[in-house]
């Protein structure tokens, strides 16, 4: 395949060639629907803004410490990170049902998460929200 520099006015044309059909069917169906890169970006931004994400070393110590969440403790974890937002806090200690998450509160992420553990020492946090 041979593509010249600066001769795409989008993405869309660049995408279609490189990426597979699957993917490139997708990315045409979007660009015909009139859809900007930029509202993408905002309507990926307000997905991210509405999920948790938990860190592969969260992932980890969640299945170590065989800690299972419900839907209405995800729900809790969640409202617990708005929370801790609406406040300012950065690094927020959010307690839930006897279990200690830390969250990254800008970038919604669980960064670890504690139950039952001898060890209950939490550095690096400024606020923290008990639900």
């Amino acid at each position: 395949m041979n593509i010249k520099a600066n001769t795409f006015t989008s993405t869309y044309p660049i995408a279609s060639q490189l990426l597979p059909k699957n993917v490139g069917n997708h990315v045409n169906q979007d660009a015909s629907h009139g859809i900007s890169f930029e509202e993408m970006l905002h309507e990926t931004a307000k997905i991210s803004e509405n999920n948790l994400i938990f860190s592969k070393h969260a992932n980890e110590r969640l299945a170590s410490r065989n800690i299972d969440l419900t839907d209405a403790q995800l729900q809790r974890l969640k409202d617990g990170a708005k929370l801790a937002q609406s406040k300012g806090i950065k690094e927020s200690l959010v307690m839930l049902d006897g279990m200690a998450f830390i969250v990254n509160v800008k970038s919604n992420t669980v960064i670890t998460a504690v139950n039952d553990d001898k060890d209950k020492i939490f550095t690096n946090i400024d606020g923290a929200v008990i639900i």
